[in-house]
């Protein structure tokens, strides 16, 4: 069984989840496809706004699940971390260079290393010296800091965008199984029972 894993590397919502998603999936021997998405050209398809011109209602709530799902999860989290907003299509590019080279568990781990970055170490994983220090704290080549900027992996970053589109993808984390999406990591639970783990 595949999940397609559609998620940007600065949210903090994929940040509570990715660990229990990544759990899940070891438990149900299902792959992974790594697919880091470009949320800048999702959300014009999908009615979504960047989180600066939401609503404050909307953007005050946010920050009361933020804190109440952190709590609940037992899992620290910076409410208002010093690099955030922060670009984010250096750190996909990076995930996807690694998934390219190294495999899915390489990036999916990597992927944990930027998440903590943005929202417990208070790192900026749009600067190239943070992306070179966590290849290295994960035991990956530095070269592969080169190899994101290259052509291929720009070609399938745009590809898993475009993917996440056709497939309906309007947030993330988006969790998608057989074609049926599950968004959000508040969703993980209805994900393990798809997914057919037994006391989910």
């Amino acid at each position: 069984m595949q999940i397609q894993y559609y998620f940007a590397p600065q949210s903090p919502w994929t940040y509570l989840g990715h660990e229990r998603f990544c759990a899940l999936a070891r438990a149900a021997g299902a792959q992974i496809e790594v697919l880091p998405t470009d949320y800048g050209r999702v959300f014009p398809q999908s009615g979504g706004l960047p989180l600066p011109k939401r609503a404050p209602q909307r953007q005050a709530y946010r920050l009361v699940e933020l804190k109440r799902f952190s709590s609940h999860l037992k899992l620290p989290l910076t409410l208002h971390p010093r690099h955030f907003p922060v670009a984010a299509d250096p750190a996909a590019r990076l995930i996807v260079a690694t998934d390219l080279a190294e495999g899915a568990d390489a990036a999916l781990r990597l992927t944990g290393a930027v998440l903590r970055a943005v929202w417990v170490q208070q790192r900026d994983i749009a600067d190239a010296a943070t992306l070179t220090a966590l290849l290295a704290e994960q035991g990956l080549p530095a070269a592969r800091l080169q190899e994101a900027a290259s052509a291929s992996v720009q070609a399938r970053y745009e590809a898993n965008t475009q993917r996440a589109i056709d497939a309906g993808v309007f947030g993330a984390p988006t969790y998608v199984v057989d074609d049926e999406p599950f968004w959000g990591q508040d969703r993980l639970d209805f994900l393990a029972r798809r997914l057919g783990i037994v006391g989910a």
